[in-house]
Order: structure tokens, then C-alpha cells, then sequence
């Protein structure tokens, strides 16, 4: 998994990491659509991920990814079984509250120092502030993404610009090329999700 399958503008890319960038899109695409089967595609790529990452250093970003594959069993359940307030109706499209956003940009800048400071305190990291970044960012867009709120996608937008630069840096040139895939998907995610929030509204009540 860890030979060379090919050369990309100068650096060595593996089969691990094809694989990955593979089932990565898949799960992505899965996802902006709200296909459930996006789940289990993310809990494999993840692991492997994870793999890549460690081999790679970015510790931040293997835990996040095993944090992804754990996260991901809880999404496909959500998304298949779950339920939002006290009606009982299945999870659909919404949008968190004021109070909601609050709580996410409060708790994005406690998990980055917190990660910030594991990674630089704790392992052999040599970006620990931009690898906590993301990887504060990603469990924050997982956990929304999960409940399928709106605010998931302007999250990942920032995560994956941040991702663009990181993986850049350290020279994984075809994940730094699925990242940009990820930025765009994630744009696009905000568009549909909006467009079919509006028409869930919009949609006639059934007596």
C-alpha cells in the first residue's frame, strides 16, 4: 500500500493514498446528494486516512480521521434512524439558531488550542497550530454534517482551504488535489442543501 503508484508534478503518490482519494470523493459526493451509503465509504477512507497521515506526521489529522471512522458509524445511524426535537419526524435539512452558531465558533476555538497544544506538547508535530486548526474544524463540520445542519458546509469550506495549505506543505500533492475537490463540493453542498431546505418549507402540508 505504501509503493509508489505514480509521480504527480514531482512527488511520489501511493496506492494508499489512491485508494483514499477514491472512496473520499465517493463519500463526499454521497453526501451532498444525502445518500446514507456515504457513511460507510467515509469510515473506510478515514482508516486509511489515518494511515497516510501517520506516516506523514500530521498526527492532528490522524486522530481526526479515526475520530471520522468512530463518528461515522453514529452519522449513518443518525441519517437512517434519527429524529430532531420531540415530534419524532425523520432528520432533515436545518439550520441552527443563533445560540447554535455561537456554541460552534465557542467550541472550534477551544478544541484548536486544545489540539494546538496536545500536538505541540505531546508529539514530534511541526505545525501543530495549523494541523489543530483543521482538525478542530473537521470534528465540529462532523458533528453537524451528522444532524444534517446547514452550517456543516460553510464549516468544511473553511477546513478545506485550510487543508489545501497544510497538505501542500507537506507535499501530499494528491490529497492536496482532493481537498480542492472537497472545496468545491463543499460549495456546492451549501447550494443544494439550501435549494432543498427552501423546498421542504415550501412543500405542501399532507393531512
Amino acid at each position: 500500500m505504501l509503493n509508489t503508484a505514480f509521480t504527480l508534478l514531482g512527488t511520489a503518490v501511493t496506492w494508499l493514498e489512491v485508494i483514499a482519494f477514491v472512496l473520499a470523493l465517493a463519500n463526499i459526493a454521497c453526501n451532498v446528494y444525502e445518500v446514507h451509503w456515504g457513511w460507510p465509504l467515509s469510515i473506510v477512507a478515514s482508516v486509511l486516512y489515518a494511515w497516510l497521515f501517520f506516516e506523514s506526521k500530521l498526527y492532528g489529522e490522524t486522530g481526526v480521521n479515526l475520530f471520522f471512522a468512530l463518528s461515522s458509524v453514529w452519522g449513518w445511524w443518525q441519517w437512517v434512524r434519527g429524529i430532531r426535537g420531540s415530534t419524532g419526524e425523520a432528520l432533515q435539512i436545518a439550520q441552527l439558531d443563533r445560540r447554535g452558531v455561537l456554541l460552534c465558533l465557542a467550541g472550534f476555538g477551544v478544541l484548536w488550542l486544545i489540539f494546538a497544544l496536545l500536538l505541540r506538547n505531546v508529539t514530534d508535530s511541526d505545525v501543530p497550530w495549523a494541523d489543530g486548526f483543521v482538525t478542530a474544524g473537521s470534528v465540529i463540520g462532523t458533528v453537524l454534517l451528522g444532524r444534517k445542519y446547514m452550517e456543516n458546509w460553510p464549516v468544511w469550506v473553511v477546513v478545506n482551504t485550510a487543508s489545501v495549505a497544510l497538505f501542500a506543505y507537506k507535499g501530499l500533492t494528491l490529497t492536496v488535489v482532493l481537498y480542492v475537490l472537497f472545496l468545491v463540493l463543499a460549495v456546492w453542498g451549501w447550494v443544494g442543501w439550501n435549494s432543498r431546505m427552501r423546498a421542504q418549507a415550501a412543500a405542501p402540508l399532507v393531512l
